[in-house]
């Protein structure tokens, strides 16, 4: 606990230094990081994720731990550490037709990253706009959700530019990278660092490749180096180049790679959609053509003759008008269909796989699967989706349990005594600002 301390009053100092120098690259940061440091790293580190390419365990590491993260230190500060591989693997993206790379470093890798992360997060966290959501301390994407609600619900009438950057993680340009760090940061144990995990090969079905682009998902550095280049890519660009020349206001709202601009004039929007693919192009990324939009969010009601769009999508949510309470139009959010095909799948498998398991066990596990769908989804007027949920799985895990054995087939009237003994939590929400 005590490290705990000195470590957060160091990071403050950082802050504090950064602040007064928002013109400053500052080059004396790695002196920092020592091993009380790195042991508040490692406290930091999340130990149940799956092992890297070395397969050691964080048991496994901590049966040593002072004497390990001293030779790590040992090695960062002397440049003999090698980055070593990330292990690749593929989880479901979208309706689960399709996934997304991930990768995973090793524990040490982890522990090294997550020192660095946080001297670097010290300095930038004084440059980030209130615009930027995701892996920021005290920030949340429920907070990004709130921030749409409040820019449209004041705008009334708004054109929304829903963006979808194409495999941002993997197209992350190295030089351009190397450069924005190098305006704010200048010392060089971090930066070669850096450059180490960039240049770190890729395992995947047993071979390792080096791309000379790209910061892998999963990295403990990752998420903090995308806020730093798209900081400049997008969050300063629109809020100094671009808003001063607007007709009316806009509103950018950006959770890591995903983000909407809100505008309430329709020149404006259409202005700022035809120059976004020019400005990510400059810095090496391309936005997907047919999932970066321009919608027309207008509030109902709308005459017969018109169809326009009246829903955009954003961190799993769609978003449409809706009747309040007192009977007035209101945002109202919902959770995506493919969000919803994609749990749902994900919970099919494993009922599928562990229908034999005890039915305790399988009533705890499943118990914590639909928490944790509520712990996300569960926002205001989303309670329908919520229940629909419950209700599916529960079919589901009937459905799963009857076919334990065909002797003994689980029909609903046995069913229904069941789930009265095991009942899966009921749906509730969790996240409650705006009245409605």
């Amino acid at each position: 606990m005590q490290s705990s301390k000195t470590v957060s009053t160091r990071l403050e100092r950082i802050a504090e230094l950064a602040q007064r120098m928002p013109e400053t690259a500052l080059t004396s940061l790695s002196h920092h990081i020592d091993t009380e440091w790195l042991r508040e790293a490692w406290r930091r580190t999340r130990k149940s994720g799956a092992p890297g390419i070395d397969g050691v365990t964080a048991r496994e590491y901590e049966q040593d731990l002072e004497a390990n993260l001293q030779s790590l230190l040992d090695r960062a500060k002397s440049g003999r550490y090698r980055a070593p591989a990330v292990r690749r693997v593929h989880i479901p993206k979208g309706k689960g037709d399709e996934t997304r790379p991930l990768g995973i470093p090793t524990l040490e890798d982890k522990v090294l990253q997550r020192a660095v992360a946080m001297a670097l997060g010290a300095v930038y966290e004084q440059d980030f706009l209130p615009c930027s959501y995701g892996f920021r301390p005290g920030r949340s994407a429920h907070q990004a959700l709130e921030a749409i609600w409040d820019g449209v619900m004041d705008f009334g009438q708004a054109w929304v530019v829903e963006v979808d950057i194409r495999r941002f993680f993997d197209a992350l340009d190295h030089s351009h990278l190397r450069r924005i760090l190098h305006q704010r940061v200048r010392d060089g144990v971090l930066l070669r660092l850096i450059g180490k995990w960039l240049k770190a090969g890729v395992l995947e079905s047993g071979s390792i490749s080096y791309p000379d682009s790209g910061t892998p998902q999963g990295g403990v550095i990752s998420p903090l180096l995308a806020n730093v280049y798209l900081h400049e890519v997008l969050d300063t660009w629109i809020e100094e180049r671009v808003a001063p020349q607007l007709r009316g206001p806009v509103r950018l709202i950006r959770y890591a790679d995903d983000f909407v601009l809100i505008f309430r004039d329709e020149l404006d929007a259409r202005r700022v959609y035809q120059q976004l693919p020019r400005r990510f192009a400059e810095y090496g990324l391309q936005l997907h053509p047919d999932k970066t939009k321009l919608v027309e969010f207008r509030q109902p009601p709308y005459s017969r003759r018109e169809r326009p769009p009246v829903s955009f999508d954003f961190l799993g949510f769609t978003h449409y008008w809706g009747k309040s309470r007192k009977g007035g139009w209101i945002v109202q959010r919902k959770t995506m269909s493919s969000r919803v095909t994609r749990s749902l799948q994900a919970i099919r498998s494993w009922c599928r796989a562990h229908r034999h398991d005890p039915l305790r066990h399988q009533h705890r596990v499943l118990c914590q699967k639909v928490r944790g769908h509520y712990g996300y989804y569960g926002i205001r007027g989303n309670s329908r989706c919520l229940k629909n949920f419950h209700d599916e799985v529960r079919r589901i895990w009937i459905k799963w349990l009857s076919r334990r054995c065909w002797k003994d087939r689980l029909f609903w009237s046995r069913a229904e005594k069941l789930l009265a003994r095991h009942p899966l939590p009921p749906p509730r929400v969790r996240h409650a600002r705006h009245t409605s």
